[in-house]
């Protein structure tokens, strides 16, 4: 079992940044891909981005690819999601989760979730 909890979310204007921090706690000495999704109002719960165990392999969603910076510190079990030039459409509920395994885009390959948090960017 792993336990999640996401901090770091806001209010922020367009253009701004914000970073997410996930920390992670109970099994962690297991090899787990991490990843970051979002979910706006009325929209389904989408990919923004994952990194491997050993923070070697990242991906991003196309609509991000430029702008978030997805990093983890196996030292203090934590993962962060840097996001930059925001844009209203990143407005959403941001959620951190974890798998055992390499890195996969879909939700249902993750098998933990932390209780996700509010990211607003305002035009």
């Amino acid at each position: 079992q792993v336990q999640l909890v996401e901090s770091g979310g806001g209010l922020v204007q367009t253009g701004g940044s914000l970073r997410l921090s996930c920390a992670a706690s109970g099994r962690t000495n297991s090899n787990y891909a991490m990843g970051w999704f979002r979910q706006a109002p009325g929209k389904e719960r989408e990919f923004v981005a994952a990194v491997s165990w050993s923070g070697g392999s990242t991906n991003y969603a196309d609509s991000v690819k430029g702008r978030f910076t997805i990093s983890r510190d196996n030292a203090k079990n934590t993962v962060y999601l840097q996001m930059n030039s925001l844009k209203p459409e990143d407005t959403a509920v941001y959620y951190c989760a974890a798998r055992y395994g390499s890195i996969r885009y879909g939700a249902l390959s993750y098998d933990y979730w932390g209780q996700g948090t509010q990211v607003t960017v305002s035009s």
